[in-house]
């Protein structure tokens, strides 16, 4: 674990540079930043693999323990309908990417101004396409949420955004997940939430701490899947 105060880089070295030791050092580099440009810089530059730990934009690793959450519950992952409420950010932005290429139906519910990145949408659209899913953009929590398998939500106040704190609830609260909304989605659907989560804001105690709540099983996974990320970037054994 190093902190940029333990690089070169508090003195002004480039990422690129440090990529390049770093790559002699380590047979991966798993990286977790604010802006995407970083990381970005620092896999150009590397001659090892990189792995997106969370980038303002994205968080790869997340959707990946997602899936397999939803694939140990349901069997299978093409076919199944999610549905993501609140806020349009880097963990929404890697579930609709990955459910896409998975073959899912996706439906996105944010207020006017949290729509997650339309480039992000129409990549994920297109990928759908092929693999049998689709996407889908509403401002309709109940829309978004009938009939779903399983219903996803984030904080509302990320770090950085603490400034916003106010005007964020008061646009996003209309989009926590209660039981009265969770009774719209398929009677076996599940609750699944990145954490930490805030009761009261973003979700119900009675949701994430109910028998839908799939949040612990989730959580869990993170372990295996970037477990099995950095075994098959390494060794190049993806079976």
């Amino acid at each position: 674990m190093l902190r940029p105060d333990e690089l070169q880089l508090g003195r002004g070295e480039p990422l690129e540079d440090t990529a390049r030791v770093l790559s002699a050092y380590a047979a991966a580099l798993v990286v977790r930043t604010f802006a995407q440009a970083d990381l970005d810089a620092l896999a150009t530059a590397a001659s090892v693999p990189v792995i997106n730990a969370l980038t303002d934009e994205h968080h790869p690793c997340q959707a990946l323990a997602d899936l397999l959450t939803l694939r140990d519950r349901f069997g299978g992952l093409e076919g199944l309908r999610i549905a993501y409420l609140g806020d349009g950010n880097n963990v929404a932005h890697s579930l609709i990417e990955a459910a896409s290429l998975a073959g899912m139906r996706t439906m996105v519910a944010t207020p006017r101004g949290f729509a997650p990145d339309l480039t992000v949408t129409a990549h994920a659209t297109f990928a759908a396409r092929i693999h049998g899913g689709s996407v889908h953009v509403t401002d309709n929590p109940a829309v978004a949420v009938r009939g779903a398998h399983a219903v996803y939500t984030d904080v509302w106040v990320s770090m950085g955004q603490d400034a916003e704190r106010a005007e964020r609830l008061a646009a996003l609260s209309p989009y926590r997940v209660d039981r009265t909304l969770m009774a719209l989605a398929d009677p076996d659907a599940v609750f699944l939430h990145c954490l930490p989560a805030h009761r009261g804001e973003e979700v119900a105690a009675e949701v994430i701490d109910g028998a839908a709540s799939a949040v612990w099983d989730q959580a869990a996974n993170r372990l295996p899947t970037e477990q099995a990320v950095l075994h098959a970037l390494i060794t190049g054994r993806w079976s």
